[in-house]
């Protein structure tokens, strides 16, 4: 099996074999949302740059629900494969890929007749201009929906099953598409803020179309089949992606009541500010999730195999990585992010600039600690830990957060805002650490958790 790279690779080269190409791999997936900003924010302006942040909490919520099941079921199938029950992962393989799809095609009519509601419910104060573009950018979603969130589930599963290379080259090729459409209907074409949806969703379903047939034919590790998984299985693998669907509501829940504050305290401008710090944000937050996720597989086939050693010394090379990743990104993010910042903004709107490279320079200072959730909910999360996992994203996600945003806007007023971040990180980063100081580890009850009854090893 090509799984057995994460058990037969030295720690070390495991981990750059590992890290790089999901580093690669998540970088490129960030241009999905900085290559919109860049067009929709310099050829159509700051209305069009607010509507896609204030749509964009709709489509992570969908998101959220699909990734729940393809977290959860990426760590049940590489810790059965690090058992050996290859037919039970596959079975676990088959039943996430039905039910993401099926779900996917019930939201997305949901998206397409509601569009307009959903959006007004979630913006009051918004513009009707940037309220009208998006619409126009949700519904493009709602139409290719059923095929957009099942290849970030099936990119998982190419790489549980120690495919990391296919997977970064499928992400890189996929990506570039959606640059080169980018600036064909925006730029040269002028077809507006819905093009930008255009260019993405087409991108992305034809990398879901690839990865799916990739799975055909019992090609990978895991492969289709007709078997279901039983309830309490299914449950078992919610449960453990509970902690990454939280963390992508909740985080979808902080967009909105963020940009209910933004628009208290410095209205569409600081809508549009706060969307230019998350373009920039997420190539380099990409970089560290990239490192945590990537090293999820290895880390749940080590436990499934019972090499508790080898599993410790691989989430230590996680560790240093994002350390050093975090502070570079400090750095980055102080001296060149207000430069960075310029390319999503029309020439000559220094309000927009001036905001948005004070909102960057504050926003910096999260980096130093916020390595620490990220890294030890991933390390949870793979041990099959969800309580732990779950309460590290409501506590680091949500309950910190708005705390600190009705705690600090009432003293400082819009730099309230971005000095939340920071010290939600802070506070996050001591719960994290506590628990898991207090987490004690046993090898895995696979007949109770994770197999089937009357299943059997091939």
């Amino acid at each position: 099996m090509d799984s057995a790279i994460f058990l037969n690779t030295p720690p070390t080269k495991l981990f750059f074999r590992c890290a790089i190409p999901a580093v690669i791999t998540s970088v490129f997936g960030a241009l999905y949302s900085v290559v919109d900003g860049i067009f929709v924010g310099r050829y159509l302006g700051e209305d069009a740059l607010a509507a896609v942040n204030l749509i964009m909490p709709i489509i992570m919520i969908v998101e959220a629900i699909s990734n729940m099941i393809a977290t959860g079921a990426s760590v049940n199938i590489s810790i059965l494969l690090g058992a050996q029950k290859q037919k039970d992962a596959s079975k676990v393989f088959s039943f996430s890929v039905k039910f993401i799809l099926l779900f996917s095609c019930a939201i997305s009519v949901l998206g397409f007749f509601f569009a307009k509601p959903f959006i007004n419910l979630i913006s009051p104060g918004a513009s009707e201009e940037a309220i009208l573009h998006g619409t126009e950018y949700l519904k493009v979603y709602a139409i290719f929906g059923p095929l957009i969130p099942i290849y970030f589930a099936t990119d998982n599963f190419l790489r549980v099953c120690g495919k990391q290379k296919l997977s970064m080259s499928i992400g890189v090729i996929t990506q570039l598409l959606n640059v080169v459409l980018d600036f064909l209907l925006i730029a040269v074409f002028h077809k507006g803020v819905k093009a930008a949806a255009v260019a993405s969703c087409i991108s992305i379903v034809l990398g879901s179309s690839i990865t799916l047939i990739l799975f055909l034919n019992k090609r990978m590790d895991v492969y289709y089949t007709k078997e279901n998984i039983p309830a309490a299985q299914f449950l078992r693998i919610a449960a453990n992606g509970s902690s990454e669907f939280f963390s992508s509501i909740a985080t979808s829940i902080m967009s909105v009541v963020m940009n209910l504050f933004l628009l208290k305290y410095g209205g569409t401008t600081a809508v549009a500010a706060f969307s230019i710090v998350m373009y920039v944000d997420s190539i380099i937050g990409m970089l560290n999730f990239g490192i945590c996720d990537s090293l999820q597989p290895a880390i749940s086939y080590c436990y499934g195999a019972g090499l508790l050693g080898r599993m410790k010394s691989i989430f230590q090379r996680v560790l240093i990585a994002t350390i050093i990743v975090s502070l570079a990104s400090f750095l980055f993010m102080l001296l060149i992010g207000p430069h960075a910042a310029k390319i999503f903004i029309k020439p000559g709107d220094t309000e927009l600039l001036n905001v948005s490279i004070t909102a960057i320079k504050i926003f910096s200072f999260s980096y130093l600690v916020g390595w620490i959730d990220m890294c030890f909910s991933s390390f949870f999360t793979a041990l099959d830990r969800p309580v732990r996992s779950l309460l590290v994203s409501f506590f680091g996600t949500l309950v910190f957060p708005i705390a600190f945003l009705f705690v600090l806007t009432a003293v400082w007023g819009l730099n309230g805002v971005w000095l939340m971040a920071s010290a939600a990180a802070v506070a996050s980063g001591i719960l994290t650490l506590i628990l898991a100081k207090t987490l004690k580890l046993e090898n895995p009850n696979l007949s109770d958790n994770l197999v089937s009854p009357h299943s059997h090893s091939t």
